[in-house]
């Protein structure tokens, strides 16, 4: 299903870039397209840092009960 969203978008994106080559593109709904485009990076830039930061914690609290658990062994 990805894959079909991607070659639709491909293919919208080209149909408009046609028409912008034949200045056929309204520039307030290309910008609108921009600015969602550029919230939308946003959000999931920001979801991507706070899901790491917690992937970062999870890591360092199960290295610590390695390094316990290796202490023991010793």
């Amino acid at each position: 299903m990805m894959e079909f969203l991607k070659k639709a978008t491909e293919w919208v994106l080209d149909k408009e870039e046609q028409a912008a080559q034949k200045c056929k593109i309204d520039l307030e709904d290309l910008q609108k397209q921009i600015d969602l485009i550029l919230s939308k990076r946003e959000k999931l830039q920001k979801e991507c840092e706070e899901n790491l930061a917690e992937l970062d914690h999870i890591l360092k609290r199960l290295e610590t009960i390695k390094a316990k658990e290796e202490s023991c062994q010793r």
